[in-house]
């Protein structure tokens, strides 16, 4: 049975046991007052023990069984047909992908399930057969993939029956144990809040162990890299030239320029989203009418909806033509300052367009949870509007304001497509706003793009990059709390 069809068997096992636990509980005593909790704790309660439990041991098996099987059909693979493990995981990819389409050609009828099993190279075309099924292959299928596969489509198939078998035994039993305990001396609701509370634990561990991980997964290929390029050169050098494989030459693999292009586009970004979108708060939250606010909010938050490579597309074919034309050569001010429609400036200022509704909407929340009395109160002492504004509502809101900003920058070292079409490729340390740079972000994709030898310092070194990208960014969250902090003791 498929995990799908699995998970909505147990799930109507769970609504079934709700109905009759309820109904259990209700038919235990002769006055339901003389219940210990309401009618619907006792049906949670069944339909608890029957749900999570089984739903729980089938996420695990979902993914444990792949990795699991991986590892016990990787043998099969003779040592001498890959270098790496990164090459044999490219092959017990196309084991997997041969496996299922296997699967595929049985249930269409084109090979019997001994066929599938029994299967040489040698005899038959498998590429071919598969592709006749729709299963497309990139390379002919050799002897030992083809064993491996049929390998992994077997212990598969037992594994998915064993967890059939082990779901649908934790749920019943599950459902028979709760069954038996609705009674109206039954404590259902204390049973029912603490698994709740359970839930809400896990669902915050969740979150942690997903950042935690996140972090041994670039750690562990950052600690590979500086194995193999010195940490000193990739901290201090202010350069970025890396030399793959057939083109010669030492690698230079300096982060620095690419920081500073990094924290240059931000900068100019931040200089166009903070004024524009601050002060669009400060007018639809302070001076805007109802009419004018239903109608506006909602059209500068649209600008957050739009997906970023049209900004990108956006900075190359407008923003960049448009500022050479008033910067370059022949241009309105006729100098020669930008050459080309790719820079810093480009980029810059299309990104802070697209960040003008991280800013304002943000900052109009955080402006609106100010109390109105503290407006009363300066409107009280003779104030106008504007001055409560300035010298009231604005010091007020300063920390939401501060952490809006910093939310904003977040997002901009963190942007990719924009840098990619809007400011080029090019890694360099200059002053320069209308000259081509790159960002950290962006050297990540064109490290791992296309076939990434991860034995590489050159591949290896998108994770250093990564990992110092993280660390940036922890260190403006930290940051932004520790401004919080400060200016919330003052007004509170």
């Amino acid at each position: 049975m498929s995990p799908l069809w699995l998970l909505i068997l147990i799930l109507v096992l769970a609504i079934a046991g709700f109905a009759i636990g309820r109904t259990r509980a209700m038919a235990s005593v002769d006055d339901h007052r003389k219940l210990h909790s309401r009618p619907n704790y006792y049906g949670t309660n069944v339909a608890m023990l029957a749900f999570a439990p089984a739903a729980l041991l089938l996420a695990v098996w979902v993914v444990a069984q792949p990795i699991v099987i991986n590892a016990s059909v990787s043998h099969l693979i003779p040592e001498t047909s890959y270098e790496d493990a990164g090459a044999l995981n490219l092959i017990m990819s196309d084991v997997k992908r041969v496996a299922e389409g296997l699967d595929v050609a049985v249930a269409q009828g084109a090979l019997s399930a001994e066929e599938a099993r029994s299967i040489r190279t040698e005899f038959t075309d498998v590429r071919a057969r598969l592709g006749e099924v729709g299963v497309a292959l990139g390379a002919n299928v050799d002897r030992d993939v083809l064993r491996a596969a049929q390998a992994y489509r077997a212990r598969a198939a037992t594994g998915t029956w064993f967890m059939t078998a082990a779901v649908l035994i934790v749920a019943l039993a599950g459902f028979f144990f709760a069954i038996r305990e609705a009674r109206g001396d039954f404590r259902a609701r204390n049973r029912v809040e603490n698994g709740i509370l359970t839930l809400l634990i896990t669902a915050a561990s969740i979150a942690i162990l997903t950042t935690l991980g996140i972090v041994l997964s670039l750690l562990f290929n950052t600690i590979e890299f500086f194995r193999l390029y010195p940490a000193l050169d990739f901290f201090t050098r202010l350069e970025w030239a890396p030399s793959f494989s057939g083109r010669g030459g030492a690698s230079a693999l300096g982060i620095l320029p690419l920081l500073w292009g990094t924290f240059y586009i931000s900068i100019v970004a931040l200089l166009v989203a903070t004024p524009i979108g601050l002060f669009a708060a400060i007018y639809l939250s302070e001076y805007a009418s109802k009419r004018v606010r239903a109608f506006a909010k909602p059209l500068l938050e649209v600008l957050a909806g739009i997906p970023t490579i049209v900004y990108g597309l956006f900075a190359l074919l407008t923003v960049g033509p448009l500022l050479v034309s008033v910067f370059g050569n022949g241009g309105l001010l006729g100098v020669d300052w930008m050459g080309g429609g790719r820079a810093v400036m480009t980029a810059g200022i299309t990104m802070g367009v697209m960040l003008i509704p991280f800013v304002s909407s943000l900052s109009d929340d955080i402006i609106n949870a100010v109390p109105q009395a503290m407006r009363d109160g300066s409107y009280g002492l003779g104030a106008t509007q504007s001055e409560t504004v300035r010298q009231v509502v604005l010091p007020a809101a300063l920390p939401g304001i501060v952490g809006a900003v910093l939310l904003a920058a977040s997002r901009a070292i963190g942007e990719t497509m924009i840098v990619v079409l809007g400011a080029g490729a090019a890694a360099r340390m200059s002053l320069n706003p209308f000259e081509a740079m790159t960002t950290v972000t962006a050297k990540i994709v064109s490290q791992l793009t296309g076939d990434s030898d991860f034995a590489s310092p050159e591949a290896l070194v998108a994770f250093a990059l990564g990992i110092t990208l993280f660390v940036v960014t922890l260190g403006l969250n930290v940051l932004a709390l520790y401004i919080v902090r400060k200016y919330r003791e003052q007004y509170e």
